[in-house]
């Protein structure tokens, strides 16, 4: 079997673990009063380019969830897209860490929020009107849930109608590293520059073993969510191994080099099926996930010819690349989409 089901069903790579083992020595303070973690903070101001507040997590749903609940009030909105996994696959985590929090969906392409919507959705919200709640934040989710990617441009066009309401920024980045490698540019570019007040930053998906982090670029919202995260049991006791994980995932750029390797062996399975007849790309793949329309069939014939993925519904298939994936993996996956594809087109001419 050759897996596409997600890019959390692989292995660590071998840095993080080495990581751990290095961190295994001596005795440590518990919950964050560590070396580890004291450095965790150092290192990241330098990657971002500010000071930062970085709260290492066990999930990325605890992430998303919690970034909110120091965003919004409980009786806050929260703006995303109708894909956003928030919104999708996190059973209102939101809501429940945020005491209330509602999310309101907002179109757009490709997973993302337009701009010129949000603005639209955020004029039914006027602050002297109480009865529908208060606009609080907008979250952005990088890469999308259809495996798209925001440009500066549009991280900051959505940004600056929610800056423009008084609302704060969230972006949950589960793939944070991976839209960084599409665009080559800094992590302070694509988060705080562009108007991004508190990130969810992903590890797991791209090689960590256990944790996430939130990283905080505006300084009132991190008291708040130190409490949040306590109250919640997301304070690691053993907090050194948390830290030396992603100090070992962001050093010598081994998250990049991990995201460009799965963005690349999507990008290569997309090139496989150009021009392939019964194959639609839903959106661009601009990261390490595709997500195709296929005709009735075709599934069930890739899942006996040994891949694994998800079903969205009965013609949407979900594909997504580890950053261990290989050539020959990749090449072997888009031959099996085209020969089954090319099938019922062949028996409807």
């Amino acid at each position: 079997m050759i897996d596409y089901r997600s890019d959390n069903t692989g292995r660590a790579a071998p840095e993080i673990l080495d990581a751990l083992i290095a961190a295994n020595h001596g005795t440590a303070l518990g919950y964050g009063a560590d070396e580890w973690t004291a450095r965790l903070q150092n290192r990241f101001a330098e990657l971002f380019e500010t000071r930062v507040r970085v709260f290492p997590v066990a999930t990325g749903t605890a992430a998303n969830a919690l970034s909110l609940a120091a965003s919004a009030p409980p009786w806050g909105n929260v703006f995303c897209a109708a894909a956003a996994h928030i919104n999708t696959a996190e059973a209102n985590a939101a809501g429940f860490f945020g005491g209330g929090i509602k999310l309101v969906p907002v179109p757009g392409d490709d997973g993302k929020i337009d701009a010129g919507a949000l603005a639209a959705a955020l004029a039914g919200y006027p602050p002297e009107q109480p009865h529908r709640g208060k606009a609080a934040a907008v979250s952005l989710t990088q890469a999308t849930d259809l495996g798209a990617v925001y440009r500066l441009d549009e991280v900051r066009a959505v940004a600056d109608v929610a800056k423009s309401c008084g609302l704060h920024v969230h972006m949950d980045g589960a793939r944070f590293a991976n839209a960084l490698a599409r665009l080559q540019c800094s992590p302070a570019d694509l988060s705080w520059r562009a108007g991004v007040d508190i990130l969810s930053f992903g590890a797991t998906k791209n090689g960590g073993a256990l944790c996430d982090a939130i990283v905080v670029f505006k300084p009132e919202l991190a008291d708040g969510l130190a409490v949040q995260l306590r109250r919640a049991g997301q304070v690691w006791s053993k907090m050194r191994f948390a830290s030396a994980q992603l100090m070992a995932y962001v050093e010598n750029d081994l998250w990049l080099r991990l995201a460009t390797q799965s963005n690349r062996a999507a990008a290569r399975v997309a090139a496989g099926l150009d021009a392939a007849p019964g194959i639609k790309l839903v959106a661009p793949v601009d990261a390490n996930e595709i997500f195709l329309e296929l005709p009735h069939g075709v599934m069930d014939a890739v899942e006996a010819d040994g891949f694994q993925f998800y079903r969205r519904s009965a013609t949407l298939a979900r594909f997504v690349c580890r950053f261990d994936v290989t050539d020959e993996d990749a090449d072997a996956l888009a031959a099996s989409l085209r020969r089954h594809c090319a099938a019922p087109a062949r028996a409807a001419g």
